[in-house]
């Protein structure tokens, strides 16, 4: 299910190890007394008359650990999820599309107002620095119509205030019903907002910080008012997901999770509707008879049911014997790639790869930890690291297609930024570094990094390098878990660096040593020259936050950060601030993204490797299963249809 609000900073995942780390006033006196219209409850749409059930059974790589959708489902929960509730809205192609509602809002159709609203001290606003506050003397502020550096002022007290509120109408279908025959109304989405603000609620509070209210305008549209000077670019997921409250109501928050009625068998509005779970073995959907497309013909099928299977190999046979028709990402099929590939030449299989929002990294470290109290110690590293150059020379010298072509059979690509390459933000004019070890050695050259023995197979050694003790070796410590890809990655890209005479000493930690916090883990402490790890975000906008200097980890933020590279430039500072102070639709949205490109190009705080595969197969019979990068893998779950039926 698209649009859940479980963010920090816009959720930001390390694989294998995640961290997620009201005011009463409005603009006017207004109040959440609109009550809605009742409807007749509808006649459930009979599609089929055959005797004979049509079912398709998906198969999951393991078993969800709850339906209830504030509950943190697990990805075979999501792809369940996506069955019973059908959106409100799907993330296709990097771009939002409506599904329950009639219209993603924009400000090209006026569904997104920015006013300007006045503030006194004690209010709650953001300020200047993106942080939720109360107004006082002191505070930096952005006033209204200020999105740059140059016009923030700092608040006296005294003199008038006026900052900008962003206002957000969404508009629903109003022909969407409950799966109990009750229809679903904007109260539905504003009880959805109560639940996820709950304190007993599990996930992040970060948007419904940032709410000033949420409430119902009409029947079927709801509004969101953001706190003063919070203008947030994913404006349009801002709507929270109908709940049932004639189902959960009775209820509360804190007992929700625990309630059968919430996690084993909620009700929905999507083509699907819960009919059994039989633990450790299947959850078993049938045809939802309200679903606002059963006059169309969806869902294709009687009966979806879910399979649990957490061994790939068993998966496969189970496909090939008819008993699975779809096997879900979930079921982690990366390393049968060349297995799958033959039975796709073979007629036997309908195979999907799709690069996902998980990129792989090298990371380079550019500031240790132990450079935060200056470089002044014994115990400090070589500044092996700090010219640009140096780093260019590595992702130069880096075979990072070889990496694609024969680790992942080229069924992914290498980034050349945070962006991916089919995504609208993405700028294609920036540096790219194909690997040229002739173009990396002209680099180490300049630099200082001289070849004095005349053995390639040999580190090259400092005589010019700025910072560095002239004689010291060109030799990085590789950090690494031991999992069979990322052996095969090292040993790749290790012989490929020596070409250049890049040494390399790889070692492999367990997975809890490599992301322990710090300052005793080696990612989050800060404590390695090269390390290879994967981020992954959920918001089809551009994670530039990932790389600015407030996201370094270290003992003020308790060592919680993305910026493992300790990476500091003020104008990638800059320009990442800008695009997050920018709006879709804005011109200077897609201008700040593509500065914040170049600059990361240029400087190379870490290097993205390849974009983690998501491995899906189907029957050869089964048609209209569409794998999308930035999509539940489960998004168009009514239009599935197999055999003679896909004519």
């Amino acid at each position: 299910m698209s649009g859940t609000h479980g963010r920090f900073r816009k959720l930001i995942v390390f694989l294998s190890l995640s961290f997620l780390l009201l005011s009463s006033c409005s603009l006017k006196s207004r109040t959440s007394s609109v009550t809605s219209t009742p409807k007749p409850t509808l006649t459930p749409v009979v599609t089929s008359t055959s005797a004979v059930l049509r079912v398709l059974t998906v198969c999951l790589g393991e078993e969800p650990n709850t339906l209830y959708p504030f509950g943190g489902p697990n990805d075979a929960a999501q792809s369940v999820l996506a069955a019973i509730y059908d959106g409100p809205f799907d993330t296709i192609s990097y771009d939002y599309q409506p599904v329950i509602l009639k219209q993603m809002p924009s400000l090209s159709n006026g569904d997104v107002q920015i006013k300007p609203i006045a503030v006194t001290a004690g209010r709650a606003i953001i300020d200047a620095d993106g942080n939720l506050t109360a107004l006082a003397v002191g505070t930096r502020v952005r006033p209204s119509g200020c999105r740059a550096d140059g016009c923030v002022l700092t608040y006296d007290g005294v003199s008038p205030l006026q900052m900008d509120q962003m206002i957000v109408t969404f508009r629903m279908r109003s022909d969407i019903t409950w799966s109990d025959g009750t229809p679903v109304t904007a109260d539905d989405s504003v009880y959805g907002y109560q639940l996820a603000a709950d304190k007993n609620t599990p996930g992040s509070k970060f948007l419904i910080d940032r709410t000033q209210t949420y409430e119902a305008a009409d029947a079927n549209s709801t509004q969101w008012w953001g706190i003063p000077g919070y203008l947030d670019p994913s404006f349009m997921t801002n709507f929270w997901a109908p709940a049932p409250k004639q189902s959960w109501g009775k209820f509360s928050a804190a007992e929700l999770p625990q309630i059968d009625v919430a996690q084993r068998a909620p009700i929905g509005w999507g083509p699907y509707m819960m009919e059994d779970w039989a633990p450790g073995d299947r959850i078993t959907l049938v045809k939802n008879p309200y679903y606002f497309r059963a006059a169309n013909g969806f869902p294709k099928f009687d009966q979806l049911v879910f399979r649990f299977i957490s061994d790939p190999n068993a998966a496969i046979s189970e496909l090939t014997a008819g008993r699975c028709d779809i096997l879900d990402p979930s079921v982690h099929l990366d390393s049968q790639i060349a297995l799958l590939q033959q039975m796709q030449d073979a007629g036997m299989i309908k195979a999907s790869f799709a690069p996902g929002m998980t990129i792989e990294w090298l990371g380079l470290g550019i500031a240790p930890a132990t450079y935060d109290d200056g470089r002044n110690s014994a115990n400090d590293r070589p500044d092996l690291l700090a010219d640009p150059r140096t780093r260019q020379a590595i992702a130069l010298c880096l075979d990072r297609q070889q990496v694609v072509n024969t680790v992942l059979f080229g069924q992914t690509s290498v980034p050349a930024s945070f962006v991916p390459s089919d995504h609208p933000l993405y700028d294609a004019s920036v540096a790219s570094y194909k690997f040229d070890p002739g173009a990396g050695i002209a680099l180490l050259e300049q630099v200082g990094w001289r070849d004095l023995d005349g053995n390639p197979s040999t580190p090259r050694v400092a005589v010019t390098v700025k910072g560095v003790q002239a004689g010291t070796p060109l030799m990085l410590n590789y950090y690494s878990t031991p999992a069979v890809q990322r052996r095969q990655v090292a040993e790749i890209l290790s012989k490929s660096l020596g070409q250049c005479g890049i040494g390399t000493n790889i070692q492999y930690y367990a997975q809890n040593d490599l992301y322990a916090p710090g300052p005793v883990g080696l990612l989050f402490g800060r404590r390695f020259d090269l390390i290879e790890y994967a981020m992954s975000t959920d918001s089809v906008q551009p994670p530039c936050d990932w790389f600015t200097s407030d996201e370094i980890p270290n003992a003020l933020n308790h060592w919680v950060g993305t910026n493992v590279s300790g990476y500091k430039n003020p104008a990638y500072d800059a320009a990442c601030r800008a695009a997050h102070l920018a709006l879709p639709g804005e011109q200077n949205y897609a201008d700040a993204y593509h500065q914040a490109q170049t600059i990361f190009a240029n400087d190379l705080p870490s290097i993205p490797l390849y974009y983690r595969l998501r491995v899906a197969v189907a029957r050869a019979e089964v048609c209209h299963f569409d794998l999308d990068p930035s999509a539940n893998p489960m998004w168009n779950v009514e239009a599935y249809d197999m055999g003679q039926d896909c004519k």
